[in-house]
């Protein structure tokens, strides 16, 4: 083969990859990848902001992490979104009927955030929060869920590609008011500006097709209830050969930069980078380097496979917090921050997009919500729990050595990742059960 048709055909299969995303579907799951997004930063980066230009120390900010919690357990009640109608909503369906109560339930958490005050009533605040993420949650179950029944197997990877493209989308705007605003009118408001965007969500929520479920028997008992709902969805995962090594695996792949995240704000705050400065490099060149991580991310997934693109962006997003202890002695400099931000966005999406197919690939149709909910839980409680040390670790090592330790902290999770390989090849490499099969 010639040197010219062999680079045809390399074109031709990432052309044929890259097809994927132009289903209609694809549409309606960016859409509510946005409205997951919406919620999350006014839990992590934007009360953290907030609460460090009200002068709140950072061993409390570290410790306010910990209003995320509800992301860690959500597992508890996935059971309830999996198998519930609900009765006033029914006529949505189980899937759209929890996404539109829990949008509803998040505008009203995020006006009760708008008028708490961290400083004088601090408590108000946390319970805001708490009930931001605990709404958040139950949206994030529907909305998994929606997306692993509607797609295929092999159009898991774009679906996880633009469910991460609508997030990071709302992302954007969520953090462009959270910077830029304050300057312009008191925190109350900005909140209360923020809170009126979950109505994109509501109007896809109407919009779209409820998946169609599985035909279940009917249940005589509560107990019976009980084991379709919330016991078979476990033990069906349990079946799987190397079931710890994969809640490990999904607890920590992602933990380095959660930990880094979850600190993030505060250290650019303390660089002396203003608002308008952090938006201006975040929410350009930062958020085009995350849009295209994301869809290359897509495509690297559909050409080589998840746990190729799992070892790429998993080695790629630790080394890159490093330069983020560049950041810290360099100070003051933009163009460092620049650099920093974009390559860490870029890689940090390309291994987000894997890992979230290679998590929906061991998701059962009917009970996706309970299973998808348990393998992110655990990615929540590290991004939670586990981080919520992180404004002391700062404190006391320092910036230099915090995001040196961020980078290590992601090897014990790529060594599960080359675990986790080790066994599929041994097996058939896992992929989306069907009912039935």
């Amino acid at each position: 083969m010639s040197l010219a048709q062999s680079a045809q055909t390399t074109w031709s299969r990432w052309a044929k990859a890259a097809e994927v995303y132009r289903d209609r579907r694809q549409l309606i799951i960016l859409l509510m990848g946005y409205s997951s997004g919406m919620p999350f930063l006014l839990t992590a980066s934007v009360l953290t902001y907030w609460m460090d230009r009200v002068h709140v120390d950072l061993t409390t900010i570290g410790i306010f992490v910990l209003v995320g919690t509800p992301y860690a357990f959500k597992f508890a009640w996935a059971p309830l979104v999996d198998k519930l109608p609900l009765p006033l909503l029914d006529r949505l369906g189980r899937r759209r009927g929890w996404m539109l109560l829990a949008q509803v339930g998040i505008f009203l958490s995020v006006m009760a955030l708008a008028w708490s005050d961290p400083v004088t009533t601090p408590w108000t605040t946390a319970a805001a929060a708490l009930a931001i993420a605990f709404f958040s949650a139950t949206q994030d179950i529907a909305v998994d869920a929606y997306r692993i029944e509607i797609l295929r197997d092999e159009e898991q990877g774009a679906g996880s590609a633009s469910t991460q493209l609508g997030y990071r989308i709302a992302l954007w705007i969520v953090d462009a008011m959270a910077l830029l605003l304050p300057s312009l009118m008191p925190w109350p408001y900005v909140f209360t500006l923020i809170a009126f965007l979950i109505v994109v969500g509501v109007i896809t929520t109407f919009y779209a097709h409820e998946p169609k479920a599985p035909p279940r028997p009917a249940l005589a008992s509560t107990e019976a209830w009980i084991k379709e709902a919330v016991v078979r969805p476990f033990t069906e995962f349990l079946a799987y050969r190397g079931w710890v090594v994969i809640l490990l695996f999904a607890l920590l792949y992602k933990y380095g930069d959660a930990l880094g995240g979850s600190m993030a704000r505060p250290f650019f705050n303390q660089m002396g980078f203003s608002g308008p400065e952090i938006f201006g490099v975040t929410k350009s060149f930062g958020a085009a380097a995350t849009i295209l991580g994301g869809v290359a991310g897509g495509v690297v997934v559909a050409r080589y496979g998840l746990f190729k693109a799992l070892l790429i962006g998993g080695i790629l997003q630790a080394i890159t917090n490093l330069l983020f202890s560049w950041q810290a002695q360099a100070g003051h400099d933009l163009f460092v921050l620049t650099i920093a931000i974009s390559t860490d966005n870029f890689t940090g999406a390309l291994g987000s997009i894997a890992f979230v197919a290679y998590l929906s690939s061991l998701c059962t149709t009917g009970m996706a919500g309970t299973q998808y909910a348990l393998l992110t839980s655990l990615m929540a409680f590290g991004r939670t729990t586990m981080s919520a040390g992180g404004g002391w670790l700062a404190a006391e090592a320092g910036w230099v050595v915090f995001w040196m330790a961020t980078t290590l902290l992601a090897v014990p999770g790529l060594l599960l990742l080359l675990w986790l390989w080790r066994i599929a090849q041994k097996e058939a490499p896992p992929s989306v059960k069907k009912e039935g099969q």
